[in-house]
């Protein structure tokens, strides 16, 4: 399962992604986490130091790498240079999958421990004072919608994104690549303001949104976000001294989080669950395509001097049953 965390700066949404996280990695489940925010908290929220956090390998550094490996033999892709953030897979495009060893793992993720599992993190890499007037950090993100275009998952293995702050991913089609985003709302007119956004934009695109209600004390706050978000508040989230402990860096052990954050993190896991038998391959890959003819039009057949729309193979739809190129 594809798992956003959005929200507003300040918004609680790392918090919430690392919880979620720690919550299937101690059921059991496999997980790959990335963390999209330019901000890059995911690490340290997830118990590294801040110096081991730092020294994760970025993903946006590594973009020849991803892209020679997800290209494959696909005779569509005249070179990697010609792959941009929303290239399609293919016939012949090499996918990856959640449980696998691959060089793209091998490159951009690094094991972390927690309470006994273990989850596969992977960084976008922070935008720094060198990018102003060089790059944009969407082109660091994009990375990780390139990942996701060529990702095969299954019921019961996780791909959790801690996003970028407020509505950015909609510069591509990277907020449709998820079976289900959780926008984390604080109760107030900011709080809620991004949840406005999002919806508007993932209307069109049948894009499966739920809001937790973070920082939630009491009933008058419940009562606004009842108010302003209405059915799609699916749970809240209140004070945790468990969450206080892990910002000190002295996390306890994680089935000692409070009872009723921890069924929250057990409601979202569910809501995330049932959107498995809603999953729609040839939308999904319908989306992507779609998104790819507006860069390339927009932006890419220029900037790599080929028509990018050939690359889309209309034989090709990515779904679980798709097999390995040889």
């Amino acid at each position: 399962m594809k798992i956003a965390f959005v929200g507003k700066g300040g918004s609680g949404k790392t918090t919430l992604s690392s919880l979620f996280v720690r919550h299937v990695v101690a059921a059991g489940a496999p997980v790959v986490a990335i963390d999209a925010d330019i901000n890059q908290h995911l690490g340290p929220a997830l118990g590294l130091e801040e110096a081991e956090a730092a020294a994760l390998p970025a993903m946006g550094e590594r973009l020849p790498l991803i892209k020679n490996h997800l290209r494959g033999s696909n005779p569509r892709i005249a070179s990697a240079e010609t792959m941009i953030k929303t290239t399609p897979p293919g016939r012949g495009s090499r996918l990856v999958r959640v449980r696998e060893p691959n060089p793209v793992y091998d490159a951009c993720a690094r094991p972390v421990e927690l309470d006994g599992g273990a989850v596969r993190l992977m960084v976008t890499g922070p935008f720094t004072d060198a990018d102003l007037g060089v790059a944009c950090y969407h082109s660091k993100t994009g990375a990780v919608e390139l990942f996701l275009n060529h990702l095969v998952d299954g019921p019961d293995e996780y791909v959790v994104v801690d996003m970028t702050a407020g509505s950015d991913s909609f510069a591509s089609g990277l907020f449709t690549r998820f079976d289900m985003t959780f926008l984390v709302a604080e109760p107030t007119r900011k709080g809620v303001s991004v949840y406005r956004q999002y919806k508007e934009y993932a209307h069109d695109f049948g894009v499966a949104l739920k809001v937790v209600g973070n920082k939630v004390q009491a009933q008058d706050d419940l009562d606004f976000l009842r108010s302003e978000v209405g059915d799609d508040l699916l749970v809240t989230v209140g004070h945790s001294d468990w969450v206080r402990a892990m910002e000190k860096g002295r996390p306890p052990r994680f089935d000692l989080l409070e009872e009723a954050n921890a069924h929250a993190l057990h409601t979202l896991r569910t809501a995330a669950d049932a959107t498995y038998g809603l999953r729609d391959p040839e939308r999904y890959t319908r989306q992507m395509v779609h998104f790819h003819l507006k860069n390339a039009e927009a932006w890419g057949n220029e900037r790599t001097g080929a028509d990018l729309a050939a690359q889309v193979d209309p034989e090709f739809v990515l779904g679980e049953e798709v097999a390995a190129p040889a």
